[in-house]
């Protein structure tokens, strides 16, 4: 058998772009690389060989992943960096495109090519790959994660929703799901490596296992492995698609401690012209029985959605629409985006064009709208005792530590700063909230006791009437 010759050290940095599914595309080239004996290093300019692993979702993240490719295709050319590979989404989208508009990159990672990162890095770079991308990737490929306490799990790849503003099967492909053995061989693994709170990720994840035969409860059945084969103390699934929902996931919610009480559902509008346009199965009407039967089920629910703001067609009064359901549903978390015409998209064909204008300003009314209904969602919070993952000292300073609690999701759900007490990170504290602001809580460690490594707030030891008034003006 012939011996692949042994790779010298080159050094490889990685620049990753995008949502948590292109950041585990990203950990497994890092895996890749990693098992071939290259070097990864955190600084560009330490890098021989810089990859951009991009996003092409909408025109905002397209423009930053070019700007990125600029970047580096600069310091290329100071000499900073010897080489430029391109990987991710816009390969398989507009590889063609990109080869020729900016010559500096020399080759591409094709979103099929992941495990041959470090042969395409050998060789310096491969072709323009074709679309759509039709693999799946499994237990088998190395990762490297790059995460603090939790992990993404991607159960699937790829969509078959209509979605008229959607070009992701146009790259990702159809939907294809991975096997319930293989994700829960990753999980252990996962939870081995420290990982204490698991993501389950898809384009669609509500409709995992449906490819393989499963019906419509296969996410139930993925999640009932989950939590019988391994110990991991927190999973959540994120991105419910409501026409695939199934009510026995909220069951199994509602009744396993470990399966987080959150129910990330983007709804991307709420009238039905805007819906029927955009091909989205529902009304509001559906919605609202979706979001009361959940709470039903799980009565400690937290529930993020998220919409899009000026799609062709809508109206002053769909917008209005928009924000009347939006403060009906009372979201814990919501979040926006302004309508992106993408090509090989129905919706890009349609005239009635919104004004980007227009479409930003319903952008930052929306976000305005929710501010004071996710205050008060978390100022419901204050003077409760909640089970905190740490995730380590604030970025913005040393005296504070982050956290997040079960109904906040990595990244996107805002944090709790933790201003008295200490635990390490990657670990579970009891945290006692005692303040709110529409993004982020605030709080002290309180507990547990019988744990060594935690350091409890000196005022949790004072009896409750002399502990410090608790404050709920907003801030910021």
């Amino acid at each position: 058998m012939e011996r692949r010759p042994k790779v010298p050290a080159t050094r490889v940095g990685m620049i990753s772009l995008g949502c948590a599914k292109n950041l585990v595309d990203s950990e497994i080239i890092l895996g890749q690389l990693g098992e071939e004996g290259y070097q990864v290093v955190a600084q560009m300019e330490e890098a021989q060989t810089v990859i951009v692993n991009t996003c092409g979702f909408i025109e905002e993240a397209k423009e930053e992943s070019v700007n990125t490719i600029l970047e580096v295709a600069q310091a290329k050319s100071d000499g900073t960096v010897n080489k430029l590979l391109v990987a991710g989404c816009m390969v398989n989208r507009y590889g063609e495109e990109l080869a020729e508009a900016i010559p500096e990159i020399d080759g591409f990672i094709g979103l099929d090519d992941l495990k041959r990162a470090g042969e395409v890095v050998r060789i310096g770079g491969g072709p323009t790959p074709p679309k759509p991308s039709h693999m799946v990737f499994d237990h088998t490929a190395k990762r490297v994660l790059t995460t603090r306490g939790h992990a993404y799990l991607k159960v699937a790849e790829g969509c078959n929703n209509p979605c008229t503003f959607c070009a992701i099967p146009v790259w990702r492909g159809q939907f294809r799901s991975r096997t319930i053995d293989s994700l829960v061989a990753e999980a252990q693994s996962l939870h081995a490596a420290g990982v204490q709170e698991l993501c389950l990720i898809a384009q669609d994840t509500t409709r995992y296992g449906e490819d393989l035969g499963l019906g419509r409860d296969g996410l139930e059945r993925l999640v009932e492995r989950l939590l019988r084969d391994t110990s991991i103390p927190w999973i959540r699934f994120l991105y419910a698609y409501p026409t695939t929902l199934d009510e026995g996931l909220l069951a199994l919610m509602g009744a396993e401690e470990r399966f987080n009480s959150y129910l990330d559902m983007p709804l991307q509008h709420s009238h039905p012209d805007i819906l029927r346009a955009m091909k989205r199965g529902g009304s509001a009407e559906r919605y609202r029985a979706i979001i009361d039967r959940a709470r039903e089920l799980v009565p400690d629910l937290f529930l993020r959605s998220t919409f899009i703001c000026g799609f062709p067609g809508e109206e002053e009064e769909h917008f209005e629409h928009l924000l009347d359901f939006v403060r009906q549903a009372r979201f814990d978390h919501l979040g926006g985006f302004v309508y992106s015409a993408e090509e090989d998209t129905p919706s890009a064909q349609l005239a009635a064009r919104v004004p980007k204008t227009t479409a930003r300003l319903r952008h930052e009314r929306l976000l305005e709208e929710q501010k004071p209904i996710a205050l008060a969602q978390r100022r419901r919070l204050v003077g409760r005792v909640m089970e905190v993952l740490v995730e380590g000292v604030s970025p913005e300073t040393e005296h504070l530590l982050e956290g997040r609690h079960a109904g906040m999701a990595p990244s996107i759900d805002g944090r709790i700063l933790i201003n008295d007490g200490e635990a390490p990170a990657s670990t579970f504290a009891e945290v006692e909230i005692t303040d709110a602001y529409a993004d982020d809580l605030v709080g002290r460690i309180v507990g547990p006791a019988d744990a060594p490594a935690v350091i409890r707030a000196i005022s949790a030891e004072f009896p409750a009437e002399l502990s410090p008034p608790i404050s709920t003006e907003v801030g910021g």
